[in-house]
């Protein structure tokens, strides 16, 4: 049976990582996946700022379960030097936030184009990531997301297994396969099992991509959280990423979201999502 720890992208309550850190231990949760913090992206910040983060961290008794950077989210024609430097800098912050996870993409692909015809690219591009991890110990995990190259199961596995390393994994996001018309269980689920390191709860609607609480969707989050408890040995940890309302530097984030009419997101809507967890992971144990 798997152990379930949950985590989440706690700028999703607020930008003032006091405030979120004060809302995490409130809803019994002591790990976060770092993102946003004071409005801006944890990798924009230097290592004796993230010092700082740390502390107030530790003073709670709040876990780093991942960094999540952005590293891989700009265009497969965007210039790569550059964007190589900020992900040495985001194994620097890992190490100062003493987490073994950075959470990364695989560039967008120019719309209406076929992303194949970027494959070569995307891998040269992640094989310069998977050298410049090499022996730190890091795990860079893989997140499906709309628009990039490992937007679909297939691709994913792709960057995996052409990487061939045991420290490229994926963060599965049920979510963002809706949104990608992918099947999400057992399908994307089943072909990426081996490799799965943590989930991100967020679940939506094939008809309208439309993002809900968990099981509210059409990502099969019960029915993928019942297989983990029953095949994975060990700690599994569920990083909510609710996405229920707009909240500072969601634009910058979801590019393919319309955010006009999306009303603000918080701790009332973050806790929606916790309980919605919570209320399966209760009927798997039941």
């Amino acid at each position: 049976m798997a152990r379930f720890l949950l985590s989440g992208f706690a700028d999703e309550i607020d930008s003032d990582l006091k405030v979120q850190v004060k809302e995490l231990r409130r809803l019994e949760i002591n790990q976060i996946e770092i993102r946003g913090v004071y409005g801006k992206t944890i990798t924009d910040y230097t290592e004796s700022e993230v010092m700082e983060f740390k502390k107030i961290l530790d003073d709670q008794g709040i876990k780093v379960s991942a960094l999540g950077s952005p590293i891989g989210k700009i265009g497969i024609k965007d210039a790569f030097a550059p964007h190589l430097d900020k992900f040495k800098h985001a194994i620097n912050l890992a190490g100062i936030l003493e987490t073994g996870y950075i959470r990364m993409f695989s560039f967008y692909i120019p719309e209406n184009e076929n992303p194949e015809k970027y494959r070569d690219e995307v891998l040269e591009r992640w094989h310069g990531f998977v050298q410049a991890a090499k022996n730190t110990g890091i795990i860079l995990a893989h997140e499906n997301e709309k628009g990039i190259y490992g937007d679909n199961a297939e691709r994913c596995l792709d960057i995996i297994e052409s990487m061939n390393v045991s420290y490229v994994r994926a963060v599965f996001d049920p979510a963002n396969f809706i949104q990608c018309n992918e099947e999400t269980f057992p399908k994307a689920y089943n072909m990426l099992k081996p490799y799965i390191c943590y989930m991100h709860i967020k679940d939506a609607l094939y008809e309208s991509g439309k993002v809900v609480p968990a099981g509210f969707g059409d990502g099969k989050v019960p029915e993928i959280l019942k297989d983990i408890d029953k095949s994975f040995n060990g700690e599994m940890v569920l990083s909510l990423e609710p996405h229920l309302g707009s909240f500072v530097g969601m634009a910058n984030l979801e590019k393919s979201l319309d955010l006009s009419n999306m009303e603000e997101s918080g701790p009332g809507k973050f806790e929606i999502a916790v309980k919605a967890l919570r209320n399966i992971l209760n009927e798997i144990n039941q």
